[in-house]
């Protein structure tokens, strides 16, 4: 345990890491952070609370070594995670930065696949395609295909709240700890930044990334990496770093 993260980037869909990847490389070189991976084996239930208290397990640890709480960063339902936990363990939770979780976290690309389901008459292929276009924008056919199977991985055998029998709801909750909401200009999944305002503290702060679409991060690793380090050196200096958001 002698070297402690200050940052820990959560992973929950581990078929979908490789968007992530760009931005967490970037961040590697700059601050000190780890990746927290949790992977959803065919004989368990999908349920939120075996997630949470695994991360505790681990966060725990960590802050009865450091003292220190420590910066979270997640994407999607791996942000939800986040965001639940820092509700519930705000003395370990520095700061959360969610990447397209919208203020209504229930409402993400597996509940849009979901009712495309049950709305459209036509086969799984065709509806995921059209998440393709929903979440990355125009793709060639070659690279639609390509994220039509990892799309698919994610749903069979990922963590998820929702089925087609069923989607789960999830309470939008103020976090004590600073937050960080990013998403993309052009995200068709994620509500606007304006659902964002009953639920943000003074220091809290929402961005929009220019052109970005719900994997914005993959796209913009550059911007997205600046961002969140220009957020984090916000809330140690407060005075010094207040201009960077005016």
């Amino acid at each position: 345990m002698s070297h402690l993260p200050s940052a820990l980037w959560l992973t929950v869909s581990p078929n979908l890491k490789k968007f992530d990847q760009r931005v967490l490389c970037r961040l590697s070189k700059r601050v000190s952070i780890a990746r927290w991976e949790y992977i959803q084996t065919a004989d368990e239930p999908c349920c939120l609370e075996v997630v949470l208290g695994l991360l505790y397990e681990y966060l725990h640890s960590h802050f009865a070594h450091t003292q220190t709480p420590i910066h979270l960063v997640g994407h999607g339902l791996s942000g939800i995670v986040g965001w639940l936990y820092a509700q519930r363990y705000p003395q370990h939770v520095r700061s959360l930065t969610l990447l397209s979780v919208g203020a209504n976290p229930g409402v993400n690309w597996h509940a849009h696949y979901y009712a495309l389901r049950q709305l459209l008459p036509c086969s799984r292929e065709i509806v995921l395609a059209q998440m393709v276009r929903m979440l990355f924008g125009a793709c060639s056919c070659d690279i639609t295909r390509v994220l039509v199977e990892m799309l698919k991985q994610d749903l069979d055998s990922g963590m998820a709240l929702h089925s087609l029998v069923n989607c789960q709801e999830i309470k939008s909750t103020q976090i004590e700890p600073p937050l960080l909401v990013c998403r993309g200009a052009h995200d068709a999944v994620v509500s606007s930044v304006e659902r964002w305002q009953p639920l943000l503290k003074s220091d809290d702060r929402v961005w929009n990334c220019p052109e970005g679409h719900h994997f914005f991060h993959f796209d913009q690793p550059r911007l997205v990496e600046t961002t969140i380090l220009n957020y984090w050196q916000h809330i140690e200096q407060p005075h010094s770093a207040a201009a960077l958001w005016h």
